[in-house]
């Protein structure tokens, strides 16, 4: 169908668009994008009312540019000039600016960083971070700078880090956790120092996590694992608990950073004892491999953090697939839950401000970052969710996303030309649901994934004397289920994890 777009006029396209069902038209308007053809756009452009077309079609619209493997600055435009000075609803808007800072990051990796189209982008980002002091605001675009991972966004980050509100401090140290180990200069590592062990002023327990783990992510020195694990001693169990899972688990994964200093560490009896690693806390920390090749790792990694009282403060669940020294992200869902030990008549420990009640949840596929889904905030929103809940799940992203698209014609010794194609299309459903009852004194979260992968690979000779074609089609699918359940009515808290994976079938 792409291909058939990259051919089509304008004024065809407009008319298919048009004159399609209903339940048709994301299709039509996910292929359209991934065809990037200058009619195809123009027509996309025309097509969409971003005043009057349905919400999830605009998402559509979005996502679909978001994800695309090798995006033109002509999309980016598109984007740009759909969002410039139009009234939009805020999750529309939100979006929009989440989806410029994964073009921008895309472009930049492709060498289009000094271009007009990219450089305007990249104004869009900063001015506009610069300009706002609205918290939900500050937060889109730092979700975009996590995505576009600009090098001159790392001061304004840093900024935002040390010197933010709790949310927004939490967010800038997960954008500068994107960045990979060259742009982690000296002065963001001074940054993440303060920051862990709060030298200037007192951090959520979230972000000073996220500031330990840059520190151990990205060229570790043996000094700052030392002073990570000796503060465990001063920290409140759960977070000491996670910290020391985390820097056993890097000496069994091969392809940490930090495996070779924690190895290095872990001789000294001083660190490597049992006073430092009695845990007493219930948060944990594992990765593991899914499948391993000569050539590349597939890996599961989960963390879950607990608060004090056993409540399930968050858990991360990600998978990763590691390449010849490369790491693609291929999924990451995070699930948080702050404030609810005041529900349950447990007190805020000294000195630290009450959170506010909060649940909700952030996803990243293939290095993009989505706009963050909040199930409830404050507790007249809990109510309100508790006592109207239609136990529909809440969809993240749903479409059909064009993964790869190569084109390359390889000249043969023998004069002649060998042409390569190559498209792949992934289906993707990913819902997810959090059902808290304060009658029963349970909670139960559940994400679901349901994907399909389907790969076109196609090489052609043709010579006057003679053609010949050789084709291969691939297809997989598969859906999984992660299910948490707490009951917090009894002490200690109950708690069933269970992760379900359906029978892949391979075609």
């Amino acid at each position: 169908f792409i291909q058939m777009l990259r051919r089509a006029k304008k004024r065809d396209i407009l008319q298919l668009l048009g004159k399609a069902p209903e339940e048709m038209v994301p299709f039509f308007v996910e292929a359209a994008v991934a065809a990037q053809s200058m009619a195809s756009l123009a027509a996309l452009s025309d097509y969409l009312d971003f005043g009057k077309a349905p919400k999830s079609l605009l998402e559509t619209f979005y996502y679909a540019a978001a994800f695309s493997p090798r995006p033109s600055k002509e999309l980016l435009t598109l984007v740009l000039d759909k969002l410039q000075g139009k009234q939009l609803e805020p999750e529309v808007w939100e979006t929009g600016i989440v989806v410029i800072g994964s073009l921008v990051g895309k472009l930049c990796q492709q060498e289009l960083c000094g271009s007009q189209e990219v450089s305007r982008g990249a104004e869009t980002l900063l001015r506009g971070l610069g300009s706002t002091s609205e918290e939900s605001e500050v937060l889109t675009y730092l979700v975009s700078l996590r995505n576009a991972m600009l090098p001159e966004a790392i001061p304004m980050l840093l900024r935002h880090a040390e010197e933010g509100p709790t949310a927004v401090a939490a967010a800038a140290v997960a954008a500068l956790r994107s960045f990979p180990a060259q742009h982690i200069s000296k002065e963001v590592k001074r940054a993440m120092r303060r920051i862990f062990h709060e030298t200037r002023k007192s951090y959520e327990k979230t972000c000073r996590l996220a500031a330990a783990d840059i520190l151990m992510d990205n060229e570790p020195l043996p000094m700052d694992i030392v002073n990570i694990l000796l503060a465990t001693k001063e920290l409140e169990p759960e977070m000491a608990t996670l910290l020391q899972m985390k820097v056993q688990n890097s000496l069994h994964a091969e392809h940490h950073p930090a495996r070779k200093v924690v190895k290095t560490i872990m001789r000294d009896p001083r660190i490597n004892n049992y006073k430092c690693f009695s845990r007493a806390g219930m948060s944990s920390a594992f990765t593991g491999p899914l499948a391993v090749t000569q050539d590349l790792l597939s890996t599961f990694g989960l963390e879950l953090l607990f608060a004090e009282g056993g409540l399930l403060r968050k858990s991360v669940s990600d998978f990763s697939l590691f390449s010849r020294g490369h790491r693609l992200h291929v999924a990451e869902v995070t699930l948080e839950a702050q404030g609810m030990e005041s529900m349950l008549g447990e007190n805020t420990l000294e000195g630290q401000e009450e959170p506010e009640l909060m649940a909700g949840m952030s996803a990243a596929f293939f290095d993009v970052h989505l706009r963050p889904v909040v199930f409830f905030k404050g507790y007249t929103d809990l109510m309100a969710k508790v006592l109207l809940s239609s136990g529909e799940p809440t969809s993240v992203v749903r479409g059909n996303l064009l993964l790869m698209d190569h084109y390359q014609v390889i000249p043969l010794q023998s004069g002649l030309q060998m042409v390569v194609k190559l498209q792949g299309g992934l289906g993707l459903d990913i819902s997810a649901n959090m059902d808290v009852s304060i009658w029963e004194q349970d909670l139960k979260t559940s994400i679901n994934t349901r994907a399909s992968l389907a790969i076109d690979f196609q090489a052609e000779l043709d010579a006057p004397f003679f053609q010949t074609t050789m084709r291969s089609q691939t297809e997989v699918e598969t859906s999984i289920h992660f299910d948490t359940a707490l009951r917090f009515s009894e002490s200690p808290v109950l708690m069933c994890l269970q992760l379900r994976e359906d029978q892949v079938p391979y075609r």
